[in-house]
């Protein structure tokens, strides 16, 4: 007589956790590479534009495209600020989405050993129970055999 695993519905809830947190997981990471690239086209932008101005600069320039290239300069400073948080953001929401993951699969691990123990007893009690049944048998042929030879 096999018993089930009692657990198995646990087991179940925490293997799909575990599932749904590893695609967030790869959805935070994706979000982060994306956002990384996009601080590095901002920063590549603001060196090439400053690379124009200082060209410019050398040239001889008006106060007052002096004061649209500063400006400029500044505006894309602060979008660069921005996206640097959000990266940071996004890198720390990535670390949280990790320790989720990670914490799912442990309790995982936690429940298959569980069951693999269980089945394991189960397959020792599968296992004693055809001994005996294979002893009695053998016991009975002894017995019949016995019997038969009596005068």
């Amino acid at each position: 007589m096999s018993h089930s695993f009692l657990l198995k519905p646990l087991l179940d809830l925490t293997q799909t956790r575990m599932v749904d947190a590893a695609r967030r997981l790869g959805e935070l990471i994706a979000s982060e590479q994306q956002g990384t690239r996009k601080l590095e086209l901002l920063q590549n932008y603001r060196a090439e534009y400053e690379a124009r101005f200082h060209d410019a600069a050398r040239n001889g320039m008006s106060p007052e495209a002096w004061r649209n290239y500063a400006s400029f300069l500044g505006r894309i400073d602060e979008a660069v600020a921005i996206q640097a948080a959000a990266v940071e953001r996004s890198r720390r929401l990535t670390i949280a989405g990790q320790e989720a993951w990670t914490e799912q699969r442990n309790k995982v691990k936690a429940f298959d050993t569980l069951q693999k123990r269980f089945d394991a007893g189960e397959a020792r009690k599968a296992a004693q129970q055809e001994q005996r049944a294979s002893d009695e048998y053998a016991a009975k042929r002894y017995r019949d055999r016995d019997d038969a030879d009596a005068p």
